[in-house]
């Protein structure tokens, strides 16, 4: 039987069947999961999609993160529940403090969709064990809220125990500081990133590469071989 990996949908989420795709290509199995609804359904695993829940209004995230979804995900995710968050689900995750710092406008006040090179620094979370440490990929990226902050003593904190999951390369698309493009919380079971790596599945699609393939099959593996 294989895993079975739920996808949130908010109001005004827009990669969620994206997602639920994605997880399908990789072998799981996908579970659609209602932003009012508490039940997780009994699943292996939660992404929290991209899109612009509740149209970004006060803060991206902040208005989501009171969906009643999200305080078993923040229970269970406490727990060791796998939780990724892509795009507004990172923004989510941030606001739910279930991840450090914050997400706000990008330094130069425009949307931004690319194609964005990245690295990853860190292949031993739940979603990136197919990745190899200091590998450069590209995954696409869509966002207007992408800029990762933190104080000082939380970034120093999450350079020295590598839990910076991934960083912008040659190109820093938003001005989050250190180039941070993903992070991941001290079990390393919840990750955030900016990029959408649901659209870098197939060939025909997004980069046309399958560089974000990796994040479904990872966790894929995760949970079978647990």
């Amino acid at each position: 039987m294989t895993a079975r990996i739920g996808v949130v949908t908010f109001p005004g989420s827009l990669d969620d069947r994206d997602t639920q795709r994605a997880i399908r290509l990789a072998g799981a199995e996908p579970v659609a999961l209602w932003h009012k609804d508490k039940d997780l359904k009994q699943v292996d695993a939660v992404v929290l999609p991209g899109g612009f829940s509740y149209g970004d209004y006060l803060r991206a995230g902040a208005i989501s993160r009171f969906s009643p979804v999200m305080d078993t995900v923040i229970e269970q995710a406490k727990a060791g529940l796998p939780v990724l968050g892509i795009c507004n689900g990172f923004q989510v995750l941030t606001e739910a403090h279930l991840l450090p710092g914050a997400m706000l406008g990008n330094d130069h006040l425009h949307f931004i969709c690319r194609d964005q090179k990245l690295r990853v620094e860190n292949a031993e979370t739940a979603w990136t064990g197919d990745y190899r440490q200091g590998q450069e990929i590209h995954i696409p990226l869509k966002n207007m809220d992408g800029r990762y902050v933190a104080d000082p003593y939380t970034l120093d904190k999450l350079e020295a125990e590598g839990r910076v999951v991934f960083r912008y390369l040659d190109f820093n698309p938003n001005g989050s500081l250190n180039d941070i493009a993903g992070v991941t919380n001290e079990a390393g079971n919840v990750v955030g990133l900016m990029p959408h790596p649901e659209h870098a599945v197939e060939p025909l699609i997004g980069t046309g590469r399958t560089d974000g393939l990796p994040f479904f099959t990872s966790i894929l593996k995760k949970l079978v071989n647990a």
